[in-house]
């Protein structure tokens, strides 16, 4: 069961709109799902990744799409949440099939806003982006807009603690690609000691390297003795079944969806370790991108910086209550989506 079935965040009204796309030329099967439009035109990235049936690809885009509903309420945009996601197999022709997505998203009139997510490449999204105006291909500004955001969660975590800011704190990243080098380079600015760990050595390396961080296997990052705990690649990493063995006191990162279910968020609370739940602090992306598109703000990185205020408020209600934070900050996001129907 997933993180967000366990929790009932599929529970409520359905998604407004659920798109099938079939291309058996181009090797093609895709959905979008459009969660909300409450708030605002539905965001979310175009996820590609190797199903094993269109079942799972389905449920996996309606979790997401619901879930960037919660996490576009928490961060203050004028957006609801969408997904797409995108059937990978031998047969897929890629440049062909996204150019075809962006086709349909393009027909969407900006009801749905996208960019990139796990599995999708930069070429993916330029041939999306030859096709519709509605992708958003700038990865960089959106990793660096992540690793803003996971470094002012990380300091709610120390001001929950009471620590004076993130110098001196041992932090561990998770993950070396285009998101986890930001968070990791972000947490190094502010005096943190920073390890990273990355299925590519190299990759872990070269990051280490620029930042000034040392270098932790893959298979002990999860582990290692540091203050707080940053997971940036896969999600459902932390399950019940390793909490006990985590050494950190504080978990934050920009990966998506980094508990596997609601028995890893209850076993975190029970110990008492700190997590600010992923649908604040990997919130920096979106509000890039829909800061900028859709709200037309000049300068994001306000809205970015209030996500410590909301990491605070969530951590703040979890510490006295026997729930949970994601408990909290899907409340709070659903508050706000009351308001606005």
């Amino acid at each position: 069961m997933t993180s967000d079935a366990a929790l009932g965040e599929l529970d409520g009204p359905p998604p407004e709109r659920v798109l099938r796309i079939e291309e058996p030329d181009l090797g093609l099967v895709a959905f979008v799902v459009l969660d909300s439009t409450a708030l605002g035109p539905a965001a979310g990235g175009v996820r590609t990744t190797a199903y094993a049936s269109e079942d799972d690809a389905l449920a996996d885009a309606r979790r997401l799409a619901r879930s960037m509903t919660h996490k576009c309420a928490l961060g203050g945009l004028d957006a609801g949440g969408g997904k797409a996601v995108v059937m990978d197999h031998p047969g897929l022709r890629r440049a062909e099939a996204f150019a075809e997505l962006g086709r349909r998203v393009e027909a969407l009139r900006g009801d749905f806003r996208t960019a990139g997510d796990l599995g999708t490449t930069d070429e993916d999204l330029a041939a999306m982006a030859a096709h519709t105006r509605y992708v958003h291909t700038d990865t960089g500004s959106l990793a660096g807009a992540v690793g803003r955001g996971v470094l002012r969660c990380a300091e709610a975590c120390a001001d929950a603690a009471g620590r004076p800011g993130l110098t001196g704190l041992r932090v561990a990243v998770q993950g070396c690609g285009d998101i986890g080098a930001a968070v990791a380079e972000a947490m190094a600015g502010a005096g943190a000691e920073v390890w990273v760990a990355d299925l590519d050595e190299a990759r872990a390396s070269a990051v280490a390297d620029r930042i000034g961080a040392g270098v932790v296997s893959p298979r002990e990052v999860l582990f290692a003795d540091v203050d707080l705990l940053a997971p940036c690649a896969v999600g459902d990493v932390i399950r019940a079944s390793n909490v006990g063995q985590l050494r950190a006191w504080a978990v934050c990162g920009g990966a998506n969806h980094i508990c596997a279910d609601r028995a890893a968020h209850d076993a975190l609370h029970r110990r008492e370790v700190l997590f600010v739940p992923d649908l604040v602090s990997s919130a920096g992306a979106v509000i890039e991108g829909i800061g900028r598109t859709v709200m037309g703000l000049s300068d994001r990185g306000g809205l970015i910086d209030l996500l410590r205020q909301t990491a605070r408020l969530v951590l703040e209600d979890a510490a006295g209550s026997d729930e949970p934070p994601i408990v909290h900050a899907v409340r709070r996001a659903r508050a706000r989506l009351e308001r606005a129907r």
